[in-house]
């Protein structure tokens, strides 16, 4: 551990602040966008910049603490956040620089996607991202980073250009493909488990107005919607990408009232192709008669910031995930079982593209290995009281336990739990070796280990 006189050593290195148990600021500083998360850490230390992110970096190796990077705070599983040991917080890092005539960003490691989106909007652009605005830069880009732009545009790493990194060793080192090329094809999917990134920079794309919005069907239909979903989302072209949901109808605009909590089906569409054709691009869909078409035009960040009102932070969430290949009949009937018995209103189950574009990217070019599957399935048991805690898991689980054997083995690495060992491995599958070696070219102590782990190979 540490005395008072190497804390306050380290307290003078600092421009941010440190917060320690006791400060005022403590119980806030702590809380993660997961309320089931509820950590008491030794010591936050609020990064103003890069130096403080090497000094939080160097504090923890030399009096080996846990410790825990924080960026947006959203990831399910409360990894931003541990007990008794250091949360270094980049959240005071949310520097954004635009280039319009390079169609690049740069973005620090504290941003959220609102951000971002805020920033690159102005100029017509964007880079592909997830579909909550709140959600952080960091941790999203790397796990892999899926989203309305996926099927159009690919993932999110597959826009990274560069990244600058805090190593375990306190140094700072930028990772392309022109340096440090084996951190690079790691952090494109590894998770945070090679070091602190401070600075993310992304190739951005003409996106300005989207045609978007909800379609919902009653659940009677639902087993119908999905076989139809299968055959026509992976046929449609690339500029369409469209979720689909099983969910409880929110009591508010823009869904009529005679629809509120109405437990429902549906897909979540996004257009990016030339408006004029926009019509015949939803033929199909209108053609399979919606209880609700809510597809209009609108500001990409405006459906960006669709969910954010019915997902704030603090409520009680437990996440299990996989990759599918495909959706059988055996697994849509399970489906249909078990996705309308959503506990409470904000539970869901999603179904997320991830064809197109993503498969034009080499499985063996990224640490994200599941190239050949079609969706990334999420179910999340999701409610503001804790009393339903139990409640919401039990139906996550049922419903995962259900359909885990028609999936692809691994889920992607932002939508799990603490799951063990077995699922991260899973998740890597052939790759985890490679990233196993490159963990223990820059992290042989395992420093960075609060995240879907790697273990280093020495």
């Amino acid at each position: 551990m540490f005395n008072d006189t190497q804390l306050q050593a380290y307290k003078a290195q600092l421009r941010g602040a440190l917060i320690e148990p006791g400060d005022a600021a403590y119980d806030a500083s702590r809380k993660v966008y997961n309320a089931m998360i509820d950590k008491r850490p030794r010591l936050i230390a609020r990064c103003a910049d890069v130096a403080d992110v090497i000094a939080t970096v160097n504090f923890a190796r030399e009096h080996a603490l846990l410790l825990a990077v924080r960026g947006g705070a959203h990831n399910g599983a409360g990894l931003g956040v541990c007990d008794d040991g250091l949360v270094l917080d980049l959240s005071a890092l949310r520097g954004i620089r635009v280039d319009p005539r390079a169609h690049t960003v740069r973005v620090e490691g504290g941003c959220t996607w609102g951000d971002v989106d805020h920033a690159t909007h102005a100029f017509g652009l964007a880079t592909p991202a997830g579909i909550i605005s709140t959600t952080g830069v960091g941790g999203l880009t790397l796990g892999g980073g899926i989203g309305h732009l996926s099927r159009r545009f690919g993932l999110t790493i597959d826009n990274l250009l560069s990244v600058d990194m805090v190593l375990a060793n306190g140094q700072l080192v930028t990772a392309s493909s022109r340096e440090n090329e084996d951190l690079f094809w790691a952090v494109r999917g590894g998770g945070g488990n090679f070091g602190v990134v401070t600075s993310f920079e992304f190739k951005l794309h003409a996106v300005d107005n989207v045609v978007a919005g909800p379609t919902l069907w009653p659940l009677e239909r639902a087993a119908e919607v999905m076989r139809w979903y299968r055959d026509f989302i992976v046929g449609a072209p690339p500029e369409l990408n469209g979720f689909f949901l099983f969910l409880t109808v929110p009591p508010a605009p823009p869904f009529p009232e005679a629809l509120h909590l109405k437990k429902m089906c549906g897909v979540v569409w996004c257009y990016t192709g030339d408006p004029a054709r926009a019509e015949q691009v939803f033929e199909p869909v209108r053609a399979m008669s919606p209880a609700l078409y809510g597809i209009h035009a609108l500001p990409y960040p405006m459906l960006q910031r669709a969910f954010d009102g019915l997902y704030p932070p603090g409520h009680q969430w437990y996440w299990r995930a996989d990759f599918v290949d495909e959706l059988p009949e055996e697994a849509i009937a399970l489906h249909v079982e078990h996705g309308p018995r959503a506990p409470t209103m904000q539970s869901s189950m999603h179904l997320y593209p991830i064809d197109g574009a993503v498969h034009r990217v080499g499985r063996n070019d990224t640490a994200f290995c599941y190239r050949s599957s079609k969706w990334a399935m999420v179910i999340v048991g999701v409610d503001p009281d804790p009393a339903n805690r139990e409640h919401i898991t039990r139906w996550c689980k049922d419903y995962w336990d259900a359909l885990h054997p028609y999936s692809a083995g691994g889920a992607y690495v932002n939508f799990m739990m603490d799951e063990g060992q077995e699922r991260v491995q899973a998740t890597y599958r052939e790759h985890y070796p490679k990233l196993a070696a490159v963990k223990q070219k820059f992290d042989p102590g395992n420093l960075f280990r609060v995240n879907q782990n790697i273990k280093p190979a020495g």
